[in-house]
């Protein structure tokens, strides 16, 4: 029997992954604000306040993460 965490595609990738994926994806904090309007890619950006925000609020984290999850397989072809 197959382990269904295995068709998640975000098994095993931290959100600190995810996040240093999109910036460098992005070529930076300002094109990532303007995908995801939250106040925390926007005004005085970094890793450790996002990773704070995300892990509290869990609609911005599924924004972040479906974008991942769209830009990685794009990305893949």
């Amino acid at each position: 029997m197959k382990n269904p965490a295995t068709k998640n595609p975000l098994h095993g990738i931290t959100l600190e992954a995810i996040l240093n994926y999109l910036v460098v994806y992005y070529e930076g904090w300002e094109e990532l604000g303007m995908k995801i309007r939250i106040k925390c890619f926007n005004e005085n950006p970094s890793i450790s306040s996002s990773l704070k925000f995300l892990r509290k609020t869990p609609w911005a984290r599924k924004k972040v993460e479906d974008l991942y999850v769209y830009v990685s397989r794009k990305d893949r072809k």
